[in-house]
């Protein structure tokens, strides 16, 4: 994940001056508060304050093609190296490819398994991504990278 902003709460709000002018350019105009909010929904926050209050406690994780990194994916541990990293939303969110150093087992029932050592997903600036499992735990995590 590249971005000029390098923080997840400036990168929050950069992406609200580019919604400003992206509405602007289709006839909407919209006041920076209102942009703001609309972009604490998009991150799945309750509202800017909130967005900004959380945002500004999260590390940045910033990855990108070729980096070691470590996460969960459907509550397994894994690492692996980044393939791809494309940025989607303004630079709120980015679709990833991930090869994992060992395959995990992505179903939870004893008398099945399926592995997974390719993942290609979105995820947002915290490196969570927006879809979530029945008990609303982010399909993927990164967590950050692996050192050594």
């Amino acid at each position: 994940m590249q971005s000029n902003n390098n923080t997840p709460l400036q990168r929050a709000k950069f992406r609200a001056r580019q919604m400003r002018v992206e509405q602007s350019k289709i006839g909407n105009q919209l006041s920076h508060g209102q942009a703001l909010e609309l972009v604490a929904k998009e991150l799945g926050y309750r509202d800017w304050n909130t967005a900004a209050a959380l945002l500004s406690n999260y590390p940045d994780i910033s990855v990108q093609v070729g980096d070691h990194v470590r996460g969960t994916y459907l509550k397994q541990p894994f690492t692996g190296r980044v393939l791809s990293v494309t940025e989607q939303g303004g630079g709120a969110y980015f679709r990833v490819t991930l090869d994992l150093d060992e395959a995990v087992d992505v179903v939870t029932f004893d008398s099945f398994s399926a592995f997974r050592k390719r993942i290609n997903a979105q995820i947002d600036i915290k490196g969570d991504s927006p879809a979530k499992t029945s008990d609303g735990e982010p399909h993927l995590s990164i967590l950050g990278h692996v050192h050594g």
